[in-house]
């Protein structure tokens, strides 16, 4: 008899212990309960969008080394703003690789790649902005003018990276990896503190 109201205390002592932490998880979510909302729309919408964009990248044929469109906009975006200051200066298709090579003075310096036309920062940007929830109006129209914002600035980013790698080509890594990434996370950066205290829901109701 000792021993079942034993057990039966013990079982009962689990249970109550296993009560208290739901409920203690339950009143944690209570109180970030906007926080995991964030989280759960952003991976989300991230998810999405970059399961697009490699779909579309899938329509191109990386067997004949064939850029994607987009790069190749970008590509001849740069070469066009680079032109306004050096004639000599152009792009044309690699001939091993999906990418496109950056003549700038006559001297070959980079290759623009999938990963320079910024599309992976665009989606990031995207997602924060609709996870950090916005009325659908000004969330369309503020993605719309960041989307053109990260573009112009990728475009002078890889016009001013080719000018720096042809006079400093010895800071390549600093310049490539560190320096340039930088400027366009940290506009990126800009834009989202902009939404949140400006535009979004939060900001408004602060």
């Amino acid at each position: 008899m000792l021993i079942f109201i034993q057990k039966y205390l013990f079982e009962q002592s689990r249970n109550c212990i296993f009560l208290l932490k739901i409920i203690a998880l339950k009143n944690y979510f209570l109180q970030y309960r906007a926080f995991f909302i964030f989280l759960i729309k952003f991976f989300l919408v991230y998810g999405l969008l970059t399961v697009c964009y490699q779909y579309y990248l899938s329509t191109y044929n990386l067997l004949s080394f064939e850029p994607d469109g987009f790069t190749k906009f970008v590509a001849h975006q740069t070469e066009k703003l680079l032109q306004l200051f050096n004639d000599d200066s152009f792009v044309k298709p690699h001939e091993r690789q999906a990418s496109m090579k950056l003549i700038f003075n006559g001297k070959y310096v980079a290759r623009i790649v999938e990963g320079c036309n910024a599309m992976s920062v665009m989606i990031l940007f995207m997602a924060f902005v609709v996870a950090f929830k916005g009325k659908i109006k000004p969330t369309f129209l503020f993605i719309l003018a960041g989307i053109v914002i990260i573009h112009i600035l990728n475009v002078i980013r890889i016009a001013l990276l080719a000018s720096a790698l042809y006079h400093y080509p010895q800071y390549e890594h600093l310049l490539h990896g560190v320096v340039f990434p930088l400027f366009i996370y940290g506009v990126v950066f800009a834009l989202w503190v902009s939404w949140v205290q400006k535009f979004s829901i939060y900001g408004k109701d602060s």
